[in-house]
């Protein structure tokens, strides 16, 4: 049975700063790239960062670029959003998904096989 497990959520100020965590199960983690997704209250999802197989290449959207980083530890099944400078616009539920799909693709969500449950980020101004 496939599981991803979202952790890390929580509440925090402008400018401060969270490490989200996704803890993969039932599939092989190596075979499929990964990706972070949002989603705010009355907005559609949104694509926020992805990272390949081995994580050598990365992707980020232009509003968290150069703030937020996305790592994966192969020998863990885990992936990982480290989040710094947040504002008041990055709250929203963010979601950990496995996609297989052409790497050009990874910011379009209907290329991702598998996702989590979600963890909520609430940042206040």
């Amino acid at each position: 049975q496939v599981q991803l497990v979202e952790s890390g959520g929580g509440s925090v100020q402008a400018g401060g700063s969270l490490r989200l965590s996704c803890a993969a199960s039932g599939y092989t983690f190596t075979n499929y790239h990964m990706g972070w997704f949002r989603q705010a209250p009355g907005k559609e999802r949104e694509w926020v960062a992805a990272i390949s197989t081995a994580g050598v290449r990365v992707d980020y959207a232009d509003s968290v670029r150069g703030r937020f980083t996305i790592s994966r530890d192969n020998a863990k099944n885990t992936l990982y959003l480290q989040m710094n400078s947040l504002k008041p616009e990055d709250t929203a539920m963010y979601y950990c998904a496995a996609g297989a799909g052409l790497w050009v693709r990874v910011s379009q969500s209907q290329t991702y096989l598998y996702w989590g449950q979600g963890t909520q980020v609430t940042v206040s101004s």
